[in-house]
């Protein structure tokens, strides 16, 4: 790791924003979770809470519900449902930060999403399911080789960002691929994360 801790923001609070949250933090990463109403409170007055073993464990995480313009980090997740993600992405439309991962299926393409928020768009489909229940994460790791993080550029070139995300990822111990053709790769797991999560 740089000296300069990256700064990550997981735009949505739900069982995959969740999980990376856990895993970030422990890796030592300066975490932020966006949530809204009851899931925002929860967080705010019990942490992050998830079951590891049999039992409920809580981590502290800095939780927000507003996001300025110029409160800008080196990363971006956005893990809301694919039906939310349009709303998600015009949220971050005119915040400066200048990765913009996407963790969701996407069968249609990615012209609706590079019209809001242009090259800083990074598609991405995680690893991992799970279900909240009365704010607590039951979390499902799938084997490692069908659940590693795939991401990559919309081109397929492996950039300096996407090497920067795989660091991140060595980091925090996720697994991951980089992908070189990202449409395809969500047209063909789509249907998987509609019935697997």
């Amino acid at each position: 790791m740089s000296a300069k801790q990256d700064r990550i923001l997981i735009f949505g609070a739900g069982v995959i924003g969740s999980m990376y949250a856990i895993k970030l933090i422990e890796a030592g990463f300066d975490v932020s979770l966006f949530a809204h109403s009851n899931r925002y409170k929860s967080l705010r007055e019990n942490g992050l809470q998830y079951i590891e073993k049999g039992t409920v464990r809580s981590i502290q995480v800095n939780v927000i519900d507003t996001l300025e313009n110029d409160d800008v980090y080196d990363f971006i997740f956005v893990t809301v449902r694919y039906d939310r993600s349009e709303a998600a992405l015009l949220a971050l439309k005119d915040n400066q930060s200048k990765n913009i991962v996407t963790m969701t299926s996407n069968s249609i393409g990615f012209s609706s999403w590079l019209d809001i928020v242009g090259d800083r768009l990074l598609p991405a489909f995680p690893g991992f399911g799970g279900q909240i229940k009365d704010g607590v994460l039951h979390a499902r790791f799938l084997p490692k080789f069908i659940a590693a993080t795939a991401f990559g550029e919309i081109n397929g070139v492996v950039t300096e960002r996407i090497e920067n995300l795989a660091k991140l990822f060595k980091t925090a111990k996720l697994p991951y691929v980089i992908k070189k053709d990202m449409q395809a790769y969500l047209i063909t797991h789509c249907h998987v994360e509609l019935f697997a999560f």
